[in-house]
């Protein structure tokens, strides 16, 4: 059984790989800012959710060395919540250290959303979707040297709310409430009950290396 990724996250690749699965990666090219903006007032649940279902609805109908999609099609998305406000990526080193001083010693809320297709033979026969949210907080003690020295690495720049747990910024992180692999921002569990309906049992995703 194949699992087409419709991510190029390095973090949900890796946990995938880790958790026995090798997908075939696929970008999705969605344009992140546009949806959001035509979606109007969204919770930051059902952003992450939206973008999730995009990026695998994008790649239904493509080809993967000049065969059909065959298996199924896994779409996901993060963003981190602090005092109401969703944080996607902050792109810009500025954005990232304003961030971090708005974060230490508190605690925030990141959400990964999910949706997965069943496209086994080429046809698209079924949907679902879910979001894994868990509880971050962050160490009073971090120094703005630090937070200088991690922006530096160029990490935090292309991830959900400016921080990973599973590289550079774990040492930054004291707590986590809630699913860890929802921080990562892929939950193997969510994956593996939105798989149930369609008949597809987790142990059927291992074997060999595609």
């Amino acid at each position: 059984m194949r699992l087409y990724l419709a991510s190029t996250s390095p973090a949900r690749l890796a946990t995938l790989r880790a958790a026995g699965v090798e997908p075939v990666l696929l970008s999705s090219g969605v344009d992140e800012d546009a949806a959001v903006a035509a979606a109007g007032d969204l919770t930051t649940e059902e952003t992450v959710l939206l973008l999730a279902r995009l990026k695998a609805e994008a790649v239904v109908g493509r080809t993967v060395d000049d065969e059909p999609i065959d298996g199924i099609i896994l779409g996901g998305d993060s963003m981190f919540e602090l005092d109401g406000v969703a944080y996607g990526k902050p792109h810009e080193p500025a954005v990232a250290r304003e961030r971090w001083l708005a974060q230490r010693g508190r605690e925030g809320v990141l959400h990964s959303g999910h949706w997965v297709i069943d496209h086994r033979g080429g046809v698209a026969a079924g949907v679902g979707g879910d979001v894994s949210s868990a509880h971050v907080r962050f160490a009073s003690s971090i120094t703005e040297h630090e937070i200088d020295a991690y922006i530096a690495t160029g990490e935090p720049l292309e991830v959900a709310g400016a921080f990973t747990i599973d590289s550079l910024g774990a040492a930054f992180i004291t707590e986590v409430r809630g699913d860890p692999h929802a921080v990562v921002g892929l939950s193997v569990s969510m994956v593996r009950e939105l798989l149930l309906p369609f008949g597809v049992s987790w142990p059927a995703l291992w074997g060999p290396r595609l």
